[in-house]
Formats: structure tokens, sequence, C-alpha cells
């Protein structure tokens, strides 16, 4: 179970692009993405397997695309139970706080990707304890 990639985006409701690192604040998410705040979605997670089911059905995506913050191999996100926790690299914990999510209107995202696995298969987390996380960095599930 590993970190594939880490994405930032400016604005909601937009592609987010991919970085190689990123610093992960404590009750605020990843620094200098527009989903982070004191709210109970500071971090976005979505399988990278999911993303690649979405290119076999046709859709011409990448990491980000689909506004995650972090895509990750191995790990089924939407089967993790609410209250879950997860060592993303050596430092950052965050704990499961929502399990996909209603999209009252078709968001950019939509329109240019032609589908959004978001409000399926993405999953929320708040940011229990800070630090910096890379692509490649290992993820551990805590408690399930």
């Amino acid at each position: 179970m590993k970190i594939v990639s880490i994405a930032i985006s400016k604005k909601k409701g937009t592609r987010k692009t991919p970085v190689e690192e990123a610093f992960v604040s404590k009750d605020h998410g990843l620094e200098g993405d527009a989903h982070a705040g004191k709210w109970h979605r500071q971090v976005s997670f979505l399988a990278s397997e999911s993303i690649d089911g979405a290119r076999e059905q046709g859709l011409d995506v990448k990491f980000g695309d689909f506004a995650e913050n972090i895509a990750s191999t191995g790990i089924d996100w939407k089967s993790l139970p609410l209250g879950t926790r997860v060592r993303l690299g050596d430092n950052v914990l965050v704990e499961i706080t929502q399990i996909g999510k209603e999209c009252h209107n078709k968001c950019a995202i939509y329109y240019k990707a032609g589908d959004c696995i978001m409000p399926r298969e993405g999953v929320f987390a708040r940011v229990l304890e800070e630090g910096k996380i890379r692509c490649g960095d290992d993820i551990q599930i805590l408690v399930e």
C-alpha cells in the first residue's frame, strides 16, 4: 500500500495538479489545496485502481483529474469504515470521516472527464498528525 500520486488545486471543483511531495497540516489538510480547512473533508483519497478502471472504460484521465489529493495502490478506500485511522509516510495520521459524496451539480471534472468517480469511490479524512508526504511513501491502516 503506497502513495502513487499527490495532487492539489487552487480552486474547488477543478482538476488537481500532481506534485511530488506536500506538507499536510494538522486540522487543515494539504498546504496550498483549495479543500484544506477546518472541516471534515481535509484530504481526499482515491484508489489508483479506480482511476485505471475509468481509463479502461475509455476515459482520458490521469492522476488529479478527479480532484483527489492522494491516489494509492492496494487499498479499497470505500470499504474502510468511518473512523479508520491511516498512517501516510512516517508522520501523517488521518481519520476517515466520509465515504463518497453527493454531487448536486455536474462539475467541471464531470464535463472534462465524462464521469466522476469521486462521489462513488472517493474517501475523505481529517488530519490528526501533520508532516510531509511524498510519492512512494507507505500507507498503513491502523484501525479497521
